[in-house]
């Protein structure tokens, strides 16, 4: 049994990026980008309205009001994606259209409600003077040309394609969506939807890795559910040591009679780096390597199996595909979180702000069966050893789960 942080160090030296491919702009939601995406040009491109209005020389508009308007003699209209290349002199204006780029000359946009309003005339009422630069968004305010809008390893959300194709980028360079084989083992599990016979459990482990595969930006390319036979192992395992980035199975890595998955793994040339860790729960943790293949043995328990995966799986999908790390936060406890002696803990719990301060408080349920335990939270919550359980007021480290929210 060896420390998690150990542990954490010898799997990230056996990490590495998976390929990059082209994919159209359309087709690219939820993939993580493996360029960074500049601005192509300055947006806004050109000066342009941001009313409905005319185009003017600010110095024509002084002194006028209700009372008092100035006329202009209207020389054309510019719309968007029609600009107008007259050039307005003294005592002139155009029509300008929201969008519209601003007539040469001009110097400020007067709304349509501060005029006689738009007509077929020759000649406008304005009823308010202006200043220089009035409605007028000027060229690269936003974002200037070359810029890096979107850096790599950026997940794609309609924002990030939203930015995209504002920028003109048809398609994107994406990192490869790490390919992944899930297993579990045991006589014991029935599919969910059938009738459970004598001694039997429904699989929920493997619909939990499938989800957070998904969640996390992975592909599950092979799932089978292995019955305790290592021929049967042995035929899924050979496969997909072949054509998976990850394999991860659920069960099978104890000191069980029937618990084949550890040796199976020793006879198919795998290079088991650890076995054991000290955490709980999830104390029966493999990781080996294949030829280029990373090997996750976690427990069939399954809090166990579901906070291995947080724990372990997720973060190594998110560095093949070029995304950062995030970083964990603390929260102070509402309520005591037990402590082990030797075993880094993990729990379940319940993260929200109170009083402009993160709290949290750990699931009352602290079984490695009780997967219900992660229903109505929002956090993992972990510390390291210690004598007696962490009291109410002292901090512990928060990991949100990425689809939750704090409120």
């Amino acid at each position: 049994m060896i420390p998690i942080k150990e542990a954490k160090l010898i799997v990230e030296k056996h990490l590495f990026k998976v390929e990059k491919e082209q994919v159209l702009l359309k087709n690219s939601g939820d993939r993580i980008l493996a360029q960074d995406v500049v601005a192509t040009f300055p947006s806004p491109r050109f000066d342009n309205s941001a009313m409905d209005g005319f185009a003017v020389r600010s110095v024509d508009t002084i002194g006028a009001s209700n009372d008092s308007p100035v006329t202009l003699n209207m020389v054309g209209v510019s719309s968007a994606g029609t600009p107008n290349n007259v050039s307005i002199k003294e005592g002139e204006c155009i029509q300008c259209m929201t969008g519209a780029k601003i007539p040469d000359g001009a110097d400020a946009i007067i709304m349509v409600e501060d005029s006689s309003g738009f007509s077929d005339a020759e000649t406008v009422q304005i009823m308010l003077e202006t200043f220089p630069g009035k409605h007028i968004r000027n060229r690269g305010e936003e974002i200037k040309e070359g810029k890096i809008l979107i850096q790599k390893g950026t997940p794609i959300t309609p924002s990030e394609i939203g930015t995209c194709a504002t920028f003109g980028y048809g398609n994107l360079s994406v990192f490869k969506k790490p390919e992944i084989a899930i297993f579990g083992t045991g006589d014991e599990l029935v599919e969910p939807g059938t009738p459970l016979g004598e001694g039997q459990i429904y699989n929920s482990n493997l619909y939990v890795f499938s989800e957070l595969a998904n969640c996390a930006g992975a592909e599950i390319t092979m799932r089978n559910v292995i019955k305790d036979n290592k021929d049967s192992l042995r035929l899924f395992l050979s496969e997909a040591l072949e054509t998976c980035d990850i394999v991860i199975s659920s069960g099978g890595v104890s000191m069980g009679k029937y618990d084949y998955v550890r040796d199976v793994f020793m006879e198919l040339g795998v290079e088991e780096h650890f076995w054991k860790v000290a955490q709980k729960p999830g104390k029966p943790l493999f990781f080996g390597t294949g030829k280029n293949t990373l090997i996750f043995g976690l427990p069939g328990n399954p809090v166990s199996s579901y906070i291995g995966f947080m724990d372990w799986v997720w973060p190594v999908i998110h560095t093949l595909t070029g995304q950062p790390e995030k970083e964990s936060i603390t929260a102070i406890l509402k309520k005591p979180f037990p402590r082990e002696k030797v075993k880094y803990r993990f729990l379940f719990g319940k993260a929200w702000m109170e009083n402009g301060q993160l709290v949290c408080e750990p699931s009352p349920k602290v079984g490695s069966h009780m997967l219900t335990s992660s229903l109505q939270t929002n956090c993992i919550l972990g510390t390291a050893q210690g004598d007696g359980p962490l009291l109410p007021g002292e901090n512990i480290t928060v990991h949100i789960l990425p689809w939750k929210s704090i409120k």
